[in-house]
């Protein structure tokens, strides 16, 4: 375990329970969402080639125009 993390725990070790709990549960909330957040991308490297390479052959092929981000 890091230092910066031996220390953050040390400091909600001084919380009453009930935060402790609830610090608990968020950094479990947070941890699980960048788990499905990595398997969504590690499941979806195909598809974003293949896209990636549609987009590359298109501007290729002159068949798209320049991002104005004054008309989003």
């Amino acid at each position: 375990m890091t230092q910066i993390l031996e220390a953050a725990l040390a400091e909600l070790a001084k919380l009453p329970p009930e935060e402790q709990d609830r610090v608990g549960r968020w950094l479990l909330e947070e941890l699980r969402d960048e788990e499905r957040w990595d398997g969504q991308f590690r499941g979806s490297q195909d598809a974003l080639s293949k896209l990636g390479a549609e987009a590359l052959a298109d501007r290729a092929a002159g068949r798209t125009t320049p991002l104005n981000p004054d008309r989003l």
